[in-house]
């Protein structure tokens, strides 16, 4: 059945300015790191996409890896939006990102120009683009110079292949130097993917500081951890969670009982919200100034419906923040 999407689709959604940029983002985008590889059903990957862009999500984010096997993520999308979403190629943001290991050999993972390059000619063949909306750099590559780093991201954008670069997993003096070499090449850093979630809050530590600093935004990745921060895990691990797949990312030792009283105290105070968890802490991730917006990942159209109920209610009183730090207190 041809797919139309919904005409009231941008009345239903929240749009932020990504820095001091003039793109605007949905402030719930849609990760593509699980439930599109060979493993998944194309089926369900479809109808997901669907339902994203009928709600108004805008940006769909992915990397050269993603999968499982690597390239499977992209290459899935690039044959949903040649038959769904060709139409509506300009509505959308589309990202993805090199860094990580890719293919064998001294030229398959980092940060050097021949990888990079290379790796966006293979994304976008498997994409069926011509460009992407956002090329990152997936992570700080510490024996590559970072001046030939960006170099390759501005080059990118100047080639008409990327229109704008970001940087993804970098610490704060490196976010700040990478910034100052894109803006010297004249290619603006747009955006920082970081992990950040009420489990894991390490850029608070200074990268949110840079982000406001530089006028670069910020989206969040893993910001229900791995689905921790959800009621998924409230009485153990389900045999059909992230935690009890072979090649999945959340390992079952990540799920420790000190961890899960933490997280049955936070259901409370997100049920006072009414609120469930998973609603509260992407709520709580978005309070953050740096940050434009967050990806989810979701296994079904009614786990995206769920996640999007999180813009019924952002805002928190201070006696609820004081809570919720108190739960979180010396939490590892």
């Amino acid at each position: 059945m041809t797919y139309i999407p919904a005409e009231n689709r941008y009345q239903q959604m929240r749009y932020q300015f990504c820095g001091k940029s003039g793109l605007r983002l949905p402030v719930i985008s849609l990760g593509l790191w699980h439930n599109f590889g060979e493993v998944d059903s194309e089926y369900n990957a479809r109808a997901i996409l669907r339902d994203a862009f009928d709600r108004g999500i805008t940006h769909f984010d992915l990397a050269n890896n993603y999968g499982p096997p690597p390239g499977a993520a992209e290459s899935m999308f690039g044959r949903i939006l040649k038959n769904d979403f060709s139409r509506w190629r300009d509505e959308m943001v589309i990202s993805t990102k090199a860094g990580y290991f890719m293919w064998s050999g001294p030229y398959g993972e980092w940060g050097s120009r021949k990888y990079l390059l290379a790796s966006l000619e293979q994304s976008l063949k498997r994409l069926n683009l011509d460009y992407v909306d956002i090329f990152y750099s997936h992570r700080f590559d510490p024996d590559t110079p970072l001046e030939e780093t960006m170099s390759a991201l501005s080059q990118a954008v100047r080639q008409g292949k990327a229109l704008y670069a970001g940087i993804s997993n970098y610490p704060p003096e490196q976010t700040k130097r990478a910034a100052a070499l894109l803006k010297s090449l004249g290619t603006p850093c747009l955006i920082h993917q970081m992990k950040y979630s009420m489990l894991v809050r390490d850029p608070e530590d200074g990268l949110f500081d840079v982000l406001v600093e530089k006028g670069i935004g910020g989206i969040a990745f893993s910001p229900l951890a791995q689905g921790l921060l959800t009621d998924r895990y409230l009485d153990g691990i389900p045999d059909d969670s992230r935690a009890a797949k072979p090649h999945g990312f959340l390992t079952a030792d990540a799920v420790t009982d000190e961890r899960i009283e933490r997280i049955r105290m936070l259901n409370r105070i997100a049920g006072e919200r009414g609120q469930s968890l998973a609603q509260m802490a992407l709520a709580w991730v978005l309070r953050q100034p740096a940050v434009t917006s967050v990806l989810i990942g979701v296994s079904s159209p009614a786990q995206l419906d769920d996640n999007l109920k999180t813009l019924n209610r952002l805002d928190f009183p201070e006696g609820e923040l004081k809570q919720i730090a108190e739960v979180l207190f010396d939490l590892e």
